[in-house]
């Protein structure tokens, strides 16, 4: 069964897929049999977190601190270069010294965060519809999969990638590999995520591709990628049901 096989609304109403229409990559909805979902700013809001730990970070070395639009419009993968574009100087310190000291306090201060609002019922419908799902994400592997069974979505996910340290390179190779291993086709494969590197990652992958403006970069960033944006994990349940 496809996305658009849902047969319970956002509100748990019966509805029916309207018309089909193409996603801006050229992919169908009702092509899709696999979603792959970032994890950090897409299911679980973090943003403001990882915000709040870099400006803690920035005061400390004497630097401006960032308001919500500066960082939306500046955070990027891999994230060294992020950091030195808000001030930090590798000739004073290495990035492995200032990555490790923002981990150290995110993981002390992660369960703060909570799910997007919509992502627990929308990971529900998804499953429902019969689409395999996974998670890839530039979080550690081993602090992902702690995270996912704290919040009791674990068993939603078929295969979860994180990555090998906690320095936020880049996705793309385990996106690939994640293909790989779940002998899935591309062409009916949909990744979900909030920044422009999942655009990135999921064009290297061959997939398909929506972002969702609520996590770690702005809309006006988004919607220079390319691909399909919506508003959020509530608009994005709407779009897959397409109710008449």
């Amino acid at each position: 069964m496809t996305l658009l096989g849902f047969k319970s609304g956002w509100n748990g109403k019966e509805s029916r897929a309207a018309a089909l229409w193409p996603l801006r990559s050229g992919m169908d909805w009702t092509q899709v049999r696999h979603v792959i979902w970032d994890w950090n700013g897409t299911l679980l809001d973090d943003a403001w977190l990882c915000r709040e730990i870099m400006n803690g970070q920035l005061r400390k070395r004497g630097l401006p601190t960032l308001r919500a639009e500066r960082y939306e419009a500046i955070f990027d993968f891999p994230v060294e270069g992020y950091y030195r574009k808000v001030g930090f100087d590798w000739k004073k310190e290495s990035f492995e010294e200032a990555g490790t000291e923002f981990i150290v306090e995110y993981e002390k201060r992660k369960t703060e965060c909570r799910l997007q609002i919509g992502a627990r019922e929308l990971l529900q419908q998804v499953e429902r519809a019969g689409c395999s799902q996974a998670v890839l994400s530039a979080y550690s592997h081993g602090s992902l999969e702690g995270f996912l069974g704290h919040f009791g979505v674990r068993g939603y996910f078929k295969s979860v990638a994180g990555s090998r340290n906690h320095y936020a390179e880049g996705k793309v190779e385990d996106g690939l590999r994640m293909l790989q291993e779940l002998h899935v086709l591309p062409s009916e494969t949909l990744l979900i995520g909030d920044t422009t590197h999942d655009a990135e990652v999921a064009r290297a992958m061959g997939v398909g591709c929506v972002l969702i403006p609520c996590g770690h970069n702005s809309r006006d960033r988004l919607d220079r990628c390319g691909v399909e944006v919506v508003a959020g994990l509530g608009d994005l349940a709407l779009d897959f049901l397409r109710r008449k």
